[in-house]
């Protein structure tokens, strides 16, 4: 692993967010001015390969990315500002089974993402 790897997985690693590939060179030219768009859009490519990153498309029209994770969440994404949020819902988990079930199915993975808009945002529109 290079050190602009390296700078590029520490990004990743420590963000709270979940950023697009020029979030991501943002942050990582900050660290080290020779870390390059290419170079991170490589890496991103690479790690997501490798299965240490997830790629996500809220709909905004730009890939996102966080670090796969063994704890299962899901997310809410705010329509309106972009902001994600993580949750997890025993109930929803629960639910999706129970829908697979009825089906005749036995549910393996999903990936569950709620678009909303803030209650008091929604008023102002």
């Amino acid at each position: 692993m290079t050190d602009q790897r390296r700078v590029i997985a520490r990004v990743l690693s420590e963000s709270a967010d979940h950023p697009d590939v020029e979030e991501v060179f943002a942050r990582a030219s900050k660290v080290d001015s020779n870390i390059s768009i290419a170079t991170v859009y490589r890496t991103v490519r690479l790690f997501e390969e490798a299965g240490i990153l997830e790629r996500h498309d809220f709909g905004d029209g730009r890939a996102r990315y966080e670090e796969r994770s063994e704890r299962h969440h899901d997310h809410l994404i705010d329509v309106k500002s972009g902001h994600v949020i993580e949750f997890s819902s025993a109930d929803i988990e629960k639910l999706q089974e129970t829908v697979a079930r009825e089906l005749g199915y036995r549910l393996v993975d999903h990936r569950l993402e709620l678009y909303a808009v803030k209650i008091d945002q929604e008023e102002e529109a």
